[in-house]
């Protein structure tokens, strides 16, 4: 391409939309280090401060999300939703984008909207098995669907639809640590089996709950934990382990930097189903235990959980069922050796390796199109 790149990429809100966004702008810079790239987030979300952290630009817009209980609470949203709108307008007008790209999350409604309405081609990445409301109304716009699984035709046409997985943080890949010097780095037994307990960036009360209420039982187990509680749940956790004296078998931190090192320490993973982060268990062939957060639009995580259950590719716990079994089933389960065996067989299979340099290419041939065509 001999004239400047210039692209959009919009969404957020946590680290599973802002992860993958990032992913596909780095692999864009490393095909076309001239390119301009600019992010469209939300206000005060989480988008706003890591955007800049990996060295792009970021607009906000006011945007947020519906209230699918108390529709009257929707008035102010709507406000929100038209100012979002003008904004979106204004930023495409003087970005001169020749493509978008939606990631998920409230700002990519708007953006992609308005950048459909303007005759922008746009590009949406769907990372669940099951489509949410945002990208089903855009996808009667968009010129390509990058899916992460099979039977996508279900709520999007056929024929723009593209097989490519999730990108994953490239941060995962760039060093090799074995799973002694992992465990070691978090002051554990090498020896002993070791589960992760990962919450997300933000925790999840339930799989913090369940941790707090199984301490006597990951006692007794012969089996250590790295308990990763998310801020909020922190001080409360730690709390909890305090109270039973010296545990050397739990290490407990609100926050991982170097997730290299948690899961290479990782013998079994208990986590959410985010897209995201089964993404990242598919590639590094981590056994799971899923527990699908129940707190999220169209149930759309026991969905992706289910994906990989029915092929056998992972262990899965409902939320309402996780204070009475989730810690036992783990220690069980990690202790099965065949059975950590087949999951990792199986999860593998389900991997996607390149999936940010496939999306970038799909992405500058719809610009080299647009700029054809328009001849800017």
């Amino acid at each position: 391409m001999g004239v400047e790149l210039r692209v959009i990429i919009s969404g957020g809100g946590t680290g599973g939309h802002i992860f993958p966004a990032v992913s596909i702008a780095n692999a864009i810079k490393a095909k076309h280090p001239e390119a301009k790239i600019l992010f469209v987030g939300a206000l005060g979300r989480m988008e706003m401060q890591r955007v800049p952290a990996a060295g792009y630009d970021i607009k906000g817009l006011p945007v947020a999300g519906f209230d699918r209980k108390n529709l009257f609470k929707n008035i102010p949203v709507l406000i929100k939703l038209f100012k979002s709108q003008y904004m979106a307008k204004k930023i495409i007008k003087e970005f001169k984008p020749q493509v978008a790209v939606g990631v998920g999350g409230y700002a990519s409604g708007p953006t992609l909207k308005v950048a459909g309405t303007m005759g922008i081609p746009s590009l949406i990445q769907e990372q669940n098995s099951y489509a949410g409301v945002t990208n089903k109304l855009l996808a009667k716009k968009a010129s390509k669907i990058c899916v992460a699984y099979e039977g996508m035709e279900r709520f999007f046409d056929k024929e723009k639809i593209i097989l490519t997985g999730n990108p994953v943080r490239q941060g995962l890949f760039d060093k090799e640590t074995t799973r002694e010097e992992a465990i070691k780095s978090f002051g554990l037994n090498p020896n002993k089996k070791t589960i992760l307990v990962i919450g997300g960036s933000l925790g999840a009360r339930t799989l913090n709950n369940c941790m707090i209420e199984g301490i006597e039982k990951i006692k007794e187990s012969n089996v250590q934990f790295i308990w990763q509680t998310g801020k909020i749940y922190f001080d409360e956790a730690k709390k909890a382990v305090e109270s039973f004296g010296e545990l050397p078998m739990i290490y407990v931190t609100d926050f991982i930097s170097d997730m290299t090192k948690a899961y290479a320490a990782a013998d079994l993973v208990i986590s959410r189903a985010g897209a995201g982060s089964i993404s990242e268990f598919c590639i590094l062939k981590k056994p799971v235990v899923l527990v699908p957060s129940p707190n999220v639009a169209e149930d759309h995580q026991t969905k992706n959980a289910l994906a990989l259950v029915t092929k056998e590719a992972a262990l899965y716990i409902k939320d309402a069922a996780a204070s009475e079994g989730l810690i036992s089933k783990a220690i069980d389960s990690v202790k099965n050796d065949e059975l950590l065996k087949k999951l990792s067989m199986n999860i593998e299979k389900l991997a996607f390796t390149d999936s940010a340099n496939v999306i970038a290419d799909e992405v500058c041939k719809l610009a080299e199109k647009y700029r054809n065509e328009h001849g800017c």
